[in-house]
Order: structure tokens, then C-alpha cells, then sequence
């Protein structure tokens, strides 16, 4: 009997968002994802740990940003052994706010994947949907080097990231819905605001019918799930990544799944045309109350993470 992770993959490409390579090998995803919570998560199991022993055991000596890089590299490689398709690695968060420092970063991620013959056509850089992570997505697109723009909340952000032609956005449906759920309070009634209702379906509905209503080439992929009716509600979108947790639930649901987004229905009801520019960006941004208190949120917990990541690297010990 076939499963709603068999018909997902039918109608969206299904990417795994995970450091766990044992995850993929049994879900089979095209893509995977990573940020730095992940891949800290990951470290911390034994199954993992060798490989931050490696890093440290054959780079102790280098930087530690080239440290945390080879390590997230390391990781990424892995992943490429298991997927047929492409990984996210993620610059730096503390970086979300520096344009050349996060385009230094990103070049120096893809030269050691390319060092280690990985093409830069199966890598995704990852970067916050700042202004200024959008402008250095610009200029790294126009040198070849592909990015997944990440803790993005709003449409405002989503056409930026368009007009820097950017290969991928991921907008976060989960976090959206954490937010208005924590504002409604008392109120919030779960039912009413569930599948195509929920806020954060919503969110990336919008921004999928935009691209496409436009002819806009950057793909969506749906991200932060918090359970599965939120990625049925988006059946149809370019890309979904998804938990170990919740492509367990899939693969366990037999009821039938629909296409709930396509192009012909975003074609038929257009949205009205947006310009955008950075004045533009951060005035609607700033109107976003949602939008600018999840990005700040976001931006905070990831470096949180990525400075736990750094001494985890300082703290392993630099074997002969």
C-alpha cells in the first residue's frame, strides 16, 4: 500500500532536514538541509563525534572558521554519499549582517567542497534573508555558486531574494505559526487555524503563487514544520524539507494526498506585481512585526548554536 511520502514525492521534491545520515538512507529525500543546530546536535552523538575528531586532527592548526567550515564540509560530503541531489551548508549567522565578510565565507565553503571534487552544482549556501545576505546571495549567484536564502518570514523578503535571482528560498512555516499561536494566546483556536488556515501555510502560499504567477525561476521549499497537516497543506510546492519525526508520520499515512498549490491556480489568480528596493525592504520589513521579531529570533538561536559548535571544536583534543 503506498504512502503520503510516495505521493509528496510525486508532487514536490522531498528534502530531508537533518544531519542524521541514518535518517536519509531510510527516507531516501533528494536534498538535505543543515544549519548550525543540526549539525551541533549532531556532534554530540558518538556515531558523529569521529568526525569532528577528524577536523581536528588533521586542521588543528588552521583558523577556527576554517575549522567549523571543513567541519560542516565534512558533514555536507557525507550527506552527498547518501542524497542524489544537493546539501544546504550554512555561512555563519553571526555574518547575517555583513554582505563581503558572509560572500568571503561562502567562497571559502565551496572551494573545499571543490577541493574535494564535490561540483558546486550539488551545494546550496545558506544565508539569513537579510538585506545584506540577499545582496551577497547576488553576488555569489552572478559567480556560480548557488544559495538557499533561510529564516525567511515574509513576501517582502521572498521577492529580494527574486530579483538577486537567487536558486532557492525557504520560508519558515512553523516558526509563523509559533508566533501568531503565542500572540492569540487563549484565543488561538488550533482547528480553525489548521491546513490551508494555518498562518504560516499561508505565508508560503503567497510567495509560491507570486513566483509563479511571474515566471519568477527562484524555487520555494517549505521549511519548520511543526506537524504533518502543514506539509499536506502545501502538496505542490517546488521543495518541502522535513524532520525525521514527520517523514516518519508520512510514511505511516495512507490516506490520499491532493496537489494543493500548482501553477495553472496561481497563473489564474495573480497577485498584484510588488517593487522592491532596500527602502522598500526594511519599511515593510519593520511593518512586519512577525517577520522582524522571528529573523531577529532566528538570527540569535543560530549563533547561539554556532559559537556552542566552536567550542566543542576547541575543546576536542588535537590528536597526533
Amino acid at each position: 500500500m503506498s504512502h503520503q511520502l510516495d505521493a509528496l514525492r510525486a508532487l514536490t521534491t522531498v528534502v530531508a532536514d537533518t544531519g542524521d545520515f541514518e535518517t536519509m538512507r531510510a527516507y531516501q529525500p533528494t536534498d538535505a538541509t543543515t544549519n548550525p543546530s543540526l549539525i551541533l546536535k549532531a556532534v554530540q552523538q558518538a556515531a558523529y563525534r569521529p568526525l569532528l575528531e577528524r577536523v581536528r586532527r588533521d586542521h588543528g592548526a588552521a583558523p577556527l572558521t576554517e575549522q567549523v567550515d571543513r567541519l560542516l564540509v565534512a558533514f555536507g560530503r557525507e550527506i552527498l554519499a547518501i542524497v542524489p541531489g544537493r546539501v544546504s551548508t550554512e555561512v555563519d549567522a553571526r555574518l547575517s549582517f555583513d554582505t563581503q565578510a558572509s560572500i568571503e565565507r561562502a567562497r571559502q565553503i565551496i572551494g573545499l567542497y571543490e577541493a574535494a571534487r564535490v561540483p558546486r552544482e550539488r551545494v546550496l549556501i545558506k544565508l539569513a534573508a537579510t538585506w545584506e545576505g540577499i545582496q551577497a546571495a547576488r553576488t555569489l549567484e552572478a559567480e556560480g555558486i548557488h544559495c538557499n536564502l533561510t529564516l525567511l518570514f515574509s513576501l517582502p523578503q521572498a521577492i529580494a531574494c527574486a530579483q538577486a535571482r537567487v536558486t532557492l528560498v525557504s520560508p519558515f512555516v512553523g516558526r509563523i505559526y509559533d508566533w501568531y499561536k503565542k500572540a492569540a494566546g487563549a484565543a488561538w483556536d488550533e482547528a480553525a487555524q489548521a491546513g490551508p488556515n494555518d498562518p504560516g501555510v499561508q505565508s508560503v502560499t503567497r510567495i509560491y503563487r507570486y513566483f509563479k504567477a511571474y515566471d519568477i525561476p527562484t524555487q520555494v521549499m517549505g521549511a519548520s514544520f511543526r506537524n504533518i497537516g502543514q506539509i499536506q497543506a502545501l502538496a505542490g510546492c517546488d521543495l518541502l524539507t522535513i524532520s525525521p519525526a514527520l517523514l516518519g508520520e508520512l510514511a505511516a499515512c495512507t490516506d490520499a494526498l491532493p496537489a494543493r498549490l500548482t501553477v495553472a491556480d496561481a497563473k489564474a489568480d495573480a497577485p498584484e506585481w510588488v517593487a522592491s528596493n532596500e527602502v522598500a525592504f526594511r519599511t515593510q520589513l519593520n511593518q512586519d512585526a512577525m517577520a522582524t521579531e522571528k529573523l531577529a529570533e532566528g538570527i540569535r538561536l543560530f549563533t547561539a548554536d554556532a559559537i556552542k559548535l566552536d567550542g566543542l571544536l576547541v575543546q576536542a583534543p588535537v590528536a597526533a
